[in-house]
């Protein structure tokens, strides 16, 4: 069983920065592409990144390109996620996802692992 943990999460005014991790549990996370979604109340959970096993290919949402950057430590099992110039329209439950054996993507169901997710605020 695979087990991850966000923190990170608080609360900040436009165009500040905020980092969140994602630490996993057990032997099986080099080997698999991991993401962050988010949810916004009201809303679907949509994608924000994604970072291959090897983490030399990521992926980002058009919203967040050039704003936010993720990277991972295999070493650590831990997945990060940098947030600059962030905006309000940026609120949401942050989720890390890890994806199943052999898939890379944006789409929820290429993921089988979900953290319990860590609220992002920011204020105008």
């Amino acid at each position: 069983q695979v087990q991850l943990v966000e923190s990170g999460g608080g609360l900040v005014q436009a165009g500040g920065s905020l980092r969140l991790s994602c630490t996993a549990s057990g032997r099986t996370f080099s080997g698999y592409a991991m993401a962050w979604f988010r949810q916004a109340p009201g809303k679907e959970r949509e994608f924000v990144a994604t970072i291959s096993w090897s983490g030399v290919r990521t992926d980002y949402v058009d919203s967040v390109k050039g704003r936010f950057t993720i990277s991972r430590d295999n070493a650590k099992n831990t997945v990060i996620l940098q947030m600059n110039s962030l905006k309000p329209e940026d609120t949401a439950v942050y989720y890390c996802a890890r994806a199943k054996a052999g898939y890379y993507g944006s789409s929820l169901d290429e993921y089988d692992y979900w953290g319990q997710g860590t609220q992002v605020s920011v204020s105008s």
